[in-house]
């Protein structure tokens, strides 16, 4: 651990310190508010009606009203932050996230995670860290999990390489797995307050949906976002921590973003009811200018009354592409390419 004799301060976890099977108990519970909610509103443009309306929500079986499922992972994952990823390289995906519930005001989220891979870089300097985190609330039940994994420096170059563990991680959260919130019923679901006429049926795989709108990065809105989350990592508020002296978008903070412009075309995809995959494919910083789309991977049905589920690529890109080209010939990511994210989500069949 990253204490050294007579110190009470904490410098955080290097690639040498995890070993596989690690439990790390994260500091600090965090109660959700309306504040949370009237924030994140002002971050995003998220317009969804279930997360923005609580008669809206009690129409569709969800009282007490939820808050967006993004303001709950961004509240766990950044507990996670000051233990795994504070001397971050940088974050380099997810997997199997599941939300197991909604998250209303008044919930009292904790987090903790179990080191679950190793593995050294080639270059010795740094390693990946693979971790599954669950947050619960105060009645110790879960409230949503997921795998990620990021690159983090080593303390010593000189420490030896621990034996390489990579996990099996699952391309997708199986349809039949995803977890509907007890009481939702979209069989009376009112389409005129939520924005939009498109079901389920209206989706076809292989479908393509140019969001349009674009929202440009601010330094004030991204630190604001940065410590809103309680996420200490330094390259997202401190000029020193990068050679260039620009401070790193959080990744989450595109992730909403990019979820916030998707209403234009998917404004009943209401719940997000898991993320099966995502990388961050560039930086971003303040200047830069945010538009989205979206392809349909896939769709399933649920048990749940009137509602149906769509797989979901969401692309956020630096600058509009109207040609929403995700790779090159290469096969690598097209430029302009901020992010690729695989995800579940619940709308009105």
């Amino acid at each position: 651990m990253s204490k050294t004799l007579g110190s009470k301060t904490w410098a955080g976890n290097f690639f040498e310190d995890f070993k596989v099977g690690q439990v790390i108990r994260h500091a600090t519970p965090r109660t959700v508010t309306e504040g949370d909610r009237a924030v994140y509103g002002s971050l995003y443009p998220t317009r969804f009606a279930v997360p923005s309306s609580a008669a809206f929500a009690a129409s569709v079986g969800l009282d007490p009203h939820p808050v967006e499922e993004l303001i709950a992972f961004h509240i766990a994952f950044g507990k996670t932050v000051p233990d795994v990823s504070l001397n971050a390289v940088a974050n380099l995906g997810y997997a199997e996230c599941r939300f197991h519930q909604p998250v209303v005001p008044g919930d009292t989220l904790s987090t903790t995670s179990e080191v679950i891979g190793l593995k050294q870089n080639s270059n010795g300097k740094s390693g990946v860290v693979y971790v599954r985190s669950t947050a619960t609330n105060q009645r110790g039940e879960v409230a949503l999990e997921w795998a990620r994994w990021v690159m983090v420096h080593k303390r010593d170059v000189d420490a030896p390489a621990p034996e390489a563990v990579v996990p099996e991680l699952a391309p997708a959260v199986a349809a039949a797995d995803l977890v509907i919130p007890a009481g939702l019923d979209f069989t009376s679901y009112d389409f005129g307050a939520a924005g939009e006429s498109h079901r389920y049926d209206d989706y076809a795989v292989g479908e393509r949906i140019d969001h349009v709108d674009g929202v440009t990065l601010t330094e004030s809105e991204h630190q604001q976002a940065t410590r809103l989350w309680q996420n200490t990592a330094k390259v997202h508020f401190n000029v020193e921590a990068r050679p260039d002296g620009n401070r790193l978008v959080y990744g989450g903070h595109v992730i909403s973003l990019a979820r916030a412009l998707s209403f234009n075309g998917l404004a009943n995809a209401q719940l997000i009811a898991a993320i099966n995959a995502g990388a961050h494919t560039a930086p971003a910083f303040a200047g830069d200018t945010i538009y989205a789309w979206s392809e349909v991977l896939d769709k399933a049905e649920t048990s749940a009354p009137g509602v149906g589920a769509l797989r979901l690529r969401l692309v956020a890109t630096k600058g509009r592409d109207e040609s929403m080209t995700l790779r090159g010939d290469d096969g690598k990511y097209a430029a302009g390419v901020l992010l690729d994210l695989d995800y579940w989500v619940l709308v009105p069949r």
